[in-house]
């Protein structure tokens, strides 16, 4: 409920500034929580709207990347304004290292690695951090982990 009630805030200084930029990606945002409130009938823990949040925040990196692909950087420098909006609302990230020291721990619970276990590795290690770290880069060293230990 905190970030939620952090979001509906800055909207209303947004709206007092009169900075239009910051007013529609809150209000967007805004509106998607209570759409997913609607359709679970109750209110939203500040995980699940953490969750709206960065279903938000990949949307715009996707669109930046397409933007850049198909060479409008007038709309990918739209989109990244408005993702900088969007990042205040998600919590520090973990670095890479840090995210390789979990992956390594997890290795460690498992007696023998296989090519099969990349999913039961990403559950294991995603279970404890999927709101710090990417599931991208989570994936891809998970991956190269799994490759160093195969290749052995």
């Amino acid at each position: 409920m905190k970030i939620e009630i952090n979001i509906e805030n800055d909207l209303k200084s947004a709206v007092k500034n009169g900075d239009k930029n910051i007013r529609d990606v809150l209000r967007m945002l805004i509106s998607d929580v209570k759409n997913v409130k609607i359709e679970k009938k109750r209110e939203l823990t500040d995980e699940e709207v953490l969750q709206i949040v960065k279903q938000n925040v990949k949307r715009r990196k996707d669109s930046i990347e397409q933007y850049t692909k198909g060479k409008r950087i007038d709309l990918a420098d739209k989109e990244s304004q408005e993702l900088s909006i969007l990042q205040k609302y998600m919590p520090k990230q973990m670095s890479e290292d840090e995210i390789q020291k979990i992956v390594k721990e997890v290795f460690k619970g498992f007696k023998e690695i296989s090519s099969s276990d990349f999913g039961k590795i990403i559950g294991l290690t995603m279970k404890d951090i999927k709101a710090v770290a990417d599931g991208n880069t989570v994936s891809r060293i998970v991956k190269e982990e799994m490759d160093k230990v195969l290749l052995k």
